[in-house]
């Protein structure tokens, strides 16, 4: 059913049945009433390029995500269903965009055809490509993370700066004094991930600040890499009592090698970091972690970005997220002489 037959129905013209739906110039009340009676008994509703034609929206957002490679970690997957959750209830479709950089012909498609109203970008890095491309065409944006320059865009994130030193400051508190850091991929920390180097900040300034016996470590995402970067921690310092970790992929290899070492957790072995609270709840014993609350997140990406395409003068603004440390059953005091 189209507005032509809406039109005929109706008696009137097919501009008048446009005016009348997209409100661009008045139409008289009986007029009106006499479409809508149409549009009821037809059940018609406008399809989105009819939408967008009409008000200039596509009510599509767009998820700009990097590609996947082998897989995607659960927070990656719990970030984006927050998003396409948080979207739907303000009447918005999401439009998945696999992109990485803004030379990517995904990423340009998105936004040269203007297939949607605004976008969000995950996996931010400090000096990203995608969020400088964006803020110069003004293109509405919200970016999960924070790039090198926070007071300039419009994003929501959460402090890895301060809760990688929470967890330090909790692992200190509890007598440890030799802990290794678990990381991201080197590739991402060699590519600026926000995170991963924010996450290192923390984690090395805490340290230092307790006077602690530290090592530094990247791990592949996944649990055989977990378990290979356990051996090497053991390896070089078999003292270490306690490590953090920015890595869930990878937290069921962590525990593996740490069985396999023989370590008990947490009566030989303390182990805490940020990880979402369902994958901290999935191991045993459960994770001591600052919980990352990805559905609080992609809920305040979607907010923001809805304000911004409301109110496109509107100075940028951000949400900086520091949930506390949930302890659970993974720390304990060290018992090492």
């Amino acid at each position: 059913m189209n507005i032509g037959e809406i039109a005929k129905r109706a008696g009137v013209s097919r501009s008048t049945v446009s005016y009348a739906l997209s409100g661009k110039r008045s139409v008289s009340e009986e007029t009106r009433r006499k479409i809508q009676r149409v549009i009821d008994e037809l059940g018609y509703r406008p399809n989105a390029s009819a939408r967008a034609l009409a008000n200039g929206r596509t009510s599509t957002i767009g998820l700009v995500f990097p590609p996947a490679g082998n897989h995607y970690t659960g927070m990656q997957l719990d970030f984006i269903g927050s998003v396409v959750e948080a979207a739907a209830a303000f009447d918005y479709d999401v439009l998945l965009s696999p992109s990485g950089v803004d030379s990517d012909r995904s990423f340009q498609r998105l936004l040269g055809e203007r297939r949607v109203d605004g976008a969000i970008l995950m996996e931010i890095r400090l000096e990203d490509d995608r969020a400088a491309h964006l803020a110069e065409l003004d293109f509405p944006a919200v970016a999960i993370g924070r790039t090198a320059h926070p007071e300039r865009g419009w994003w929501v994130g959460l402090d890895h700066t301060a809760l990688t030193a929470a967890c330090v400051h909790h692992l200190a508190d509890l007598g440890h004094r030799r802990i290794a850091f678990v990381n991201r991929p080197e590739q991402l920390l060699r590519t600026g991930y926000e995170s991963a180097h924010r996450g290192l900040d923390g984690f090395t300034k805490a340290a230092a600040e307790r006077g602690l016996t530290v090592r530094t470590y990247c791990c592949g995402d996944d649990a055989a890499s977990g378990q290979a970067c356990l051996a090497r921690i053991l390896h070089d310092d078999p003292a270490t009592t306690a490590l953090v970790t920015l890595n869930e992929a990878a937290l069921g290899g962590l525990y593996r090698g740490l069985a396999q070492a023989g370590r008990h957790v947490p009566r030989d072995f303390s182990v805490t970091g940020v990880v979402a609270g369902r994958w901290a709840e999935t191991v045993t014993p459960q994770l001591t972690a600052a919980d990352v609350p990805a559905e609080e997140l992609g809920r305040l990406a979607v907010d923001l970005l809805v304000e911004r395409l409301d109110h496109p003068d509107a100075p940028p603004r951000h949400h900086l997220l520091t949930p506390p440390i949930s302890l659970r059953a993974s720390t304990g005091p060290c018992t090492a002489s």
